[in-house]
């Protein structure tokens, strides 16, 4: 497996939440090269069967989400711009100027700038102002609603950055949604490693919808599943930039990360705190396979594994991830050996789960 072209291939993919159709497909044709069986569920959730050798192990669900951030069209303007809304958490401050792709009714897809007051005409408050996603358009370079219209945008057309990938020096990558595609590329990486030496659990790896939207499409995947152990692969914040380095320990490069703690706290009372054993599993592994593990936590951040584990009876969670910089943004930085790391690491967790692993939590 190449796995640099793979990131490479699934950052490019337009997959806004909602419209994960294209990104489904891709990473379901990637996942049936190594799973026993592949499925789409009715939600979209991509679902990878890889059968354990013992039928009293626990039942494993490794997952990463399909979608990327994004806007929906709003409104059409009769000189032909377009309003748009946010589609999940888009940071306003780096629209302005920006190159966006908007799907139309057909398939296609349309490119676009947000645009951005011409500099020579803005004072000197303009200069240093974030403006509001309502104050801003879209501009295709159209004259009119009925050009927009006729190229099969209508109200409701989803949008995002337009898809990026750069490779940068010492095996560093940049571009759009490396949140979650590098975590999709560890789960493809896993795969390969478990079809060649199969684990005493069943493993389903599955590649889940609406994460940026909702965070419920993992949900729906867990209620089919029914999973003992559900372990979810995200970024995980850097704090190896000049405006974080006195925040978090984390910095890309450094190997995947162990995260103890997340809590969204703005309105959304959830997160998640982990399972302890598999805690003391994953720092084993880690240890024993010479993978080099960092560990993170912090308030303002939440993944469908606030919600995955409270499925059923209640499932043993823990949440790993890559070092990522600029989250959000269309020019997301991670490192490719972090990725591949942390699928070998996730492969290696899953070996070591076997009928013995207590699944309560103390």
């Amino acid at each position: 497996m190449n796995y640099v072209e793979l990131l490479k291939s699934f950052m490019t993919t337009f997959a806004p939440s909602g419209y994960e159709k294209n990104m489904a497909y891709l990473f379901k044709s990637e996942m049936e090269k190594t799973a026993d069986s592949v499925v789409l569920d009715r939600m979209g959730n991509v679902i990878a069967e890889y059968k354990g050798t013992d039928a009293n192990a626990p039942v494993v669900m490794a997952f990463a989400h399909l979608d990327q951030l994004g806007f929906i069209v709003r409104k059409i303007e009769k000189d032909g711009y377009i309003q748009v809304d946010r589609l999940g958490g888009i940071p306003e401050k780096v629209l302005p100027g920006l190159n966006i792709c908007i799907l139309t009714t057909d398939g296609s897809l349309v490119p676009g700038v947000i645009g951005n007051k011409s500099h020579h005409a803005s004072s000197a408050e303009d200069k240093y102002k974030v403006d509001l996603i309502t104050s801003l358009f879209v501009d295709i370079g159209a004259s009119n609603s009925e050009e927009v219209r006729n190229l099969g945008i209508e109200i409701g057309c989803p949008v995002t950055y337009m898809p990026y990938f750069q490779q940068l020096n010492n095996n560093y990558i940049s571009g759009t949604s490396v949140d979650n595609r590098g975590g999709l590329t560890a789960l493809a990486v896993a795969g390969e490693l478990l079809s060649k030496k199969r684990p005493a659990s069943t493993t389903y790896i599955v590649g889940t919808v609406w994460e940026e939207f909702n965070l419920r499409g993992a949900m729906v995947a867990a209620r089919s599943i029914k999973p003992d152990i559900t372990i979810s692969l995200d970024v995980a914040l850097t704090g190896d930039t000049n405006d974080l380095n006195n925040r978090y320990e984390v910095a890309c490069g450094d190997g995947p990360v162990l995260n103890l703690y997340s809590f969204h706290g703005r309105g959304t009372l959830n997160g998640t705190i982990p399972h302890e054993g598999l805690v003391k599993l994953v720092r084993k592994v880690a240890f024993e396979e010479g993978i080099p593990l960092q560990h993170f936590a912090s308030q303002g951040i939440l993944t469908d594994s606030a919600y995955v584990q409270l499925e059923g009876k209640g499932t043993a969670a823990v949440e790993l991830g890559f070092p990522a910089r600029y989250t959000h943004t269309p020019v997301e930085v991670a490192n490719t050996d972090d990725i591949y790391r942390l699928g070998q690491l996730l492969a290696g967790i899953i070996k070591n789960i076997d009928s013995n692993f207590n699944l309560n939590r103390y």
